[in-house]
């Protein structure tokens, strides 16, 4: 039996106080709380259909604006996943999920290869859903990249509601994840790459 896949992060700064535990191979449990709501709830439903557990608590200093607590929350889900993951011998790297929402119909794709890239087109044209400033969701994603040493792309390809295509993309991103991190018995003692190196 292979052994459980975790890792725990605390990064402080004089923005941003988190702590953060994740388990790659968890239940779907959470516990998040970043003192912006619409964002938990993002959270916490990338946790449920990821099938991670995971427990994040974020201080920021939302008097000057969201922008550091959801980037910095990126930046630790991207260590968390990279800490857990480890040498990443026997993952299937690579990962992607297209999920209808209602009238939304969204699609992310996402490598573990090591190299961050980010391309991001959410269609989100207001200002505010619930009170998560629209804007910061690709600083997030930004963050989680360029720690979790990822390539993403993520694309709402038509839509009505706002809300729907910010969480198509985290339903999508969590399932993207779900696979890419999962790994493949035949090739347990291999890196997923020809180069011998991610």
């Amino acid at each position: 039996m292979s052994r459980a896949r975790r890792a725990t992060i605390r990064r402080h700064t004089k923005e941003t106080r988190i702590q953060g535990t994740l388990a790659i191979e968890g239940r779907g449990r959470y516990e998040i709380q970043t003192g912006i709501r619409f964002f938990d709830h993002m959270l916490e439903l990338f946790t449920k259909h990821g099938g991670f557990d995971l427990k994040l608590h974020a201080e920021g200093d939302l008097d000057v604006d969201q922008h550091h607590t959801v980037e910095d929350v990126g930046i630790v889900l991207g260590q968390l996943f990279a800490q857990a993951l480890g040498d990443r011998k026997g993952i299937n790297r690579a990962g992607y999920f297209v999920l209808p929402m209602d009238e939304t119909l969204a699609v992310v794709a996402v490598d573990l290869g090591g190299r961050p890239a980010l391309v991001y087109k959410d269609l989100v044209r207001v200002r505010l859903v619930g009170d998560l400033q629209t804007e910061l969701v690709e600083d997030f994603f930004g963050g989680f990249v360029n720690h979790a040493g990822a390539n993403l792309h993520a694309k709402v390809l038509y839509g009505r509601s706002n809300h729907h295509k910010i969480e198509a993309i985290f339903k999508c991103f969590a399932r993207a994840m779900k696979y890419a991190c999962s790994k493949d018995g035949r090739l347990k003692d291999q890196l997923p790459s020809t180069k011998g190196l991610l």
